[in-house]
């Protein structure tokens, strides 16, 4: 599972890294978001007829619940993707790229000790990619509330790596990094892009750091 994030790269380093053709408006002036929970807005990348677009979407999907207030799902698990209607089509028609630059999980309760990872390189903490579906809303988010109108994504995990694993032993990310994989998850085959849904190289990653607020993180 992944509830947080940050994104601390600049617009710029944003397109060339992923060639865009677009930048949606709402996300021209996007500014460091060293901490992204669910249900907050954040930069994804997704595929349209006139080349790649950076826009701003909502984190979690919308499951509507009887009688009360709807789910946000920000999660999406790789092993039950294709299969269920929830997840099918927005797997198959609309995969994008979500932007990164660490993501964070907790080790532990009372407090939780919180422990960040990044990629290496050269940069402390070089920007990659969830693999992310998404789709539009329709609807209220709360109870009896009005409705609203709005994109939001989705990101898939799958079993963690030896990096992550003594942290959090169940779920990771999927984890996407270079122009091919890029390239294969917002244009190739449902097939070839599902094949991208596995750990990422214990090698390519590693903590940068550890500690009990949630928003510790370096710009």
């Amino acid at each position: 599972m992944c509830n947080l994030y940050s994104l601390t790269t600049n617009v710029e380093a944003i397109r060339r890294l992923f060639r865009l053709a677009i930048i949606h408006p709402n996300a021209g002036n996007l500014a460091a978001q060293p901490a992204i929970f669910p249900g907050y807005d954040a930069a994804v990348v997704r595929k349209t007829n006139e080349g790649r677009e950076l826009l701003m979407m909502s984190w979690g999907f919308v499951l509507p619940q009887r009688d009360k207030a709807a789910k946000r799902v920000n999660n999406a698990r790789a092993d039950k993707v294709r299969a269920s209607p929830f997840w099918r089509d927005s797997f198959e028609e609309r995969r994008c790229l979500v932007p990164v630059t660490s993501f964070a999980e907790p080790k532990g309760k009372k407090p939780a000790v919180w422990h960040w990872f990044a990629l290496r390189g050269d940069e402390p903490r070089p920007p990659f990619a969830f693999a992310g579906i998404w789709r539009s809303w329709k609807g209220p988010l709360k109870q009896d509330a009005e409705p609203v109108e709005m994109n939001v994504y989705s990101i898939l995990t799958t079993i963690p790596n030896d990096v992550v694993k003594p942290v959090y032993p169940s779920r990771m990310p999927v984890m996407l990094s270079g122009a091919e994989e890029f390239e294969t998850w917002l244009e190739g085959r449902a097939d070839e892009a599902f094949q991208l849904a596995r750990p990422f190289p214990d090698e390519k990653m590693h903590i940068v750091l550890t500690g009990e607020k949630m928003d510790e993180t370096i710009i």
